[in-house]
Parts: structure tokens; sequence; C-alpha cells
């Protein structure tokens, strides 16, 4: 079997990876949440108990569920000195800047007896009350009051944006806000030393340290040779060029076709899989602001000048653009159906956002019940779960789950 697979976004699901919410929920406060990209404070007990049952669902479904810090924590049991590499490079990229506290939180975190234990701490922020012997020493830690010597990483349960899985390779993103760029150093890791994952196994057709931002979120495998990509408040334009000419130069790989789909720049439309997803063969779930009027571009390989893009502007409307790539008549079913206030009152709450089980069935948030009756009456299957907790991150069933293998 494949280590990764993923050739559509609707392919039988055979293994996913999450990250189950952490303390780095309960570190969140009002005075930061701003920075942290949150708009509310989850209650983390909760929480767990509805990503449970997110991952149950799967689990019931023959899905093998993968999570996040044992992979990363299996990585560095493989081997001594890439632990140390990492403890070094997560204190420099959390910026840790005083060399005395450099060498105390080395020695903090190669205090705990389990990695998986210390990986985790990473994760969740380390407060400098947790830090044996912590005293003040730099002009910022007396002028700043701020309790943490490491920031948290809340945002980790969605595990779509960090990296994302394209054929059988990988995409390390570069993350648009300084808040998550230090979470692809896990992954990073994990696609280049993990025993299984890692050791050069799969091609990596984005680094993390490329210049331009792209995130998970904004990409969705189509087919074999086509993708489609959210040029968003988080993907820049120059990163859809960067990873096409990789995908279609650099690499061998089948991938003929970028969709690159301009979706508006907000937080509530942060990525293109809040606004559109694909939920059966010929079906997608789209939100009514870019069903009918969404600028697309198509990047190809330009057919007179080796190692250059051809770039063209697709003036049609979202159904008939898919229509052309995927051969098919498409239907779009609408988030909240035709009432305005709905359709926008449940993207929002991540009804646009679904996670494709096997073709024409998914995971959806219960709370979005205009929607899923919609997709309920257009054949498809839904699996509710819980989100009064989950959704408050902004992120629904796709955003937390990165599919590894689809059949």
């Amino acid at each position: 079997m494949d280590k990764l697979r993923i050739n559509s976004e609707i392919g039988v699901l055979k293994t996913v990876l999450l990250h189950r919410p952490g303390k780095e929920l309960e570190n969140l406060t009002p005075k930061w949440l701003g920075e942290l990209l949150f708009d509310d404070i989850p209650w983390l007990d909760l929480a767990k108990k509805e990503h449970d049952h997110f991952a149950g669902v799967f689990r019931k479904n023959g899905v093998e569920v993968l999570y996040l810090s044992d992979l990363v924590s299996e990585t560095l049991d493989s081997d001594r000195s890439i632990k140390d590499r990492f403890i070094q490079q997560f204190l420099e990229e959390a910026n840790v800047t005083s060399d005395t506290l450099k060498l105390v939180m080395t020695d903090y975190l190669n205090s705990f007896a389990a990695t998986k234990d210390m990986v985790e701490k990473t994760m969740a922020g380390i407060r400098k009350s947790e830090v044996p012997n912590f005293i003040k020493r730099t002009l910022t830690d007396y002028i700043r009051d701020y309790p943490f010597v490491t920031d948290p990483m809340p945002n980790l349960y969605f595990t779509r944006d960090p990296f994302s899985i394209i054929g059988s390779g990988v995409a390390i993103s570069r993350m648009f806000t300084a808040t998550r760029s230090r979470e692809t150093i896990y992954g990073d890791y994990i696609f280049k030393h993990h025993p299984v994952y890692g050791h050069n196994s799969s091609p990596i057709y984005y680094e993390r340290d490329y210049l331009s931002t792209i995130e998970g979120g904004d990409i969705l495998v189509l087919n074999d040779n086509t993708l489609a990509i959210g040029v968003s408040q988080r993907t820049h334009p120059a990163a859809i060029e960067k990873l096409a000419k990789n995908l279609f130069f650099n690499f061998p790989t089948k991938f003929e076709t970028i969709i690159a789909f301009d979706i508006p720049k907000s937080r509530s439309f942060m990525h293109l899989d809040t606004v559109f997803t694909q939920v059966d063969n010929y079906k997608f779930l789209v939100h009514h602001e870019v069903k009918q009027a969404i600028r697309a571009y198509e990047l190809t390989r330009s057919t007179t000048i080796p190692g250059k893009l051809t770039v063209v502007p697709i003036e049609q409307k979202l159904d008939s653009i898919l229509e052309k790539y995927l051969h098919n008549p498409i239907t779009l079913i609408p988030c909240g159906g035709d009432d305005v206030v709905a359709s926008d009152r449940e993207q929002w709450n991540d009804g646009a956002n679904t996670i494709v089980l096997r073709p024409g069935e998914v995971i959806v948030y219960e709370r979005n019940h205009i929607t899923n009756e919609i997709l309920r009456k257009n054949g498809v299957k839904v699996h509710v779960v819980p989100s009064s907790e989950l959704s408050r991150g902004r992120g629904g069933p796709r955003c937390m789950s990165m599919p590894f293998v689809r059949e």
C-alpha cells in the first residue's frame, strides 16, 4: 500500500492525519486572541470529546487515524541527533534569542522522560512559570507583560493547512501568519526523517522556506492531472506558480493543469475550502458568493518556451469551469440553500467545509442543519459531528483532517 496517495478529493479514504486538541487551547487568553487567530476560547474538555467523536467516525468507516504528535515523536525517537536539531530549531523559530535562556530551555525540553510529552509541550506553549529557575534576563522580559517563553499553537488541530498531500508527494506550506508559521516544522521533520514517511520516501513539491505563502486549505486535488488552488488571503499567486513549475517540470508527476480561483480576501473566506468542497463524483458544495461569479485562471506548461508556464483567464461560471476539466455535468449544491442569511451564517460555521469518506458520503458539523438537509436531498450521506467548541477556531471537518491515502 502506498504511504501517500491523494489523486482526488473523493476516493475511498484509507488513512488520515489528525491532531487532538491539547493544552494549547488552555493557553488562549482574551488579551492575545487576535495574535493567535481565534475569536473565542474553546472549552478544551468538550473540544476533546467532539474531536474524539470526529476521529471515531473515521474509524467506524475503516479509516486508519494517525495523530500528529505520534508521528513527530516517532521521528525524533528514531535518531538522537534529529531530536537535538529539532529542539534547537524550535527554540530559534520561537524567538528564544538569549543564549542563556536557550540553554535553560534546551535542558527543560530534554528533561521530559517521554518524547511525545515534550512534543506536546512545544505545541501547547511554554509558560515562564513552568520553566525551572526562570528569571527575567532581557529588556523584553522586563518591558513586555507576556506569560510565555514560546507561544502556543492553538490552530494545530486544523491539520489541513501546514502541509498538503498531492499525488504521491507533499507540499510543505509557508504560512501566511507569524503565529502559524512554526506549525510547519512538524511536517518538515516528519516528511524528511520519519521511519515510514521520511528519508526521501516522498517528493517534496514545496518547501517551507520558499518566499511566497501557500496553505493547504487552498489546495484541492480534482483528479490525477488537475488541481484547484485558491488565491486567497493566505495563498499568494507566486506560490501557485512555484508549485506549478515543480509539479510540471521539476518532478515526474501526471499533473497538467492548475485552476487558480481568485476568492475574496477576508477572514470568513480564508481558504478555498471554506467556500467550495467536493462531496461526490460530480457534486460540489459551494457558497453563494462564488457560485455565479468567480475569477479563474488556467496554468499549464508553455508549448513554446521550455520551463515556462502559460496562464490564461477562464471567462466562465464555476459549473462550466468544472465541467470542462472533469468532463461531466456538474451539480453545485448551495451552502445554506437560497436563503442568503442562512448561507452566510452556515458558511461562517463551516457548512461548506466537508471531508469525504467515500464518494457521496461526508462528515459535516451538525450545527449546519440547513446545508446538511440539502446535501441529503442531493443524495449525499452525511455523518454529523458535534462542533460547539471545535467550530470556535473557524475551521470545519476538512480543515481538521489531512488525508494521507485515498483509493
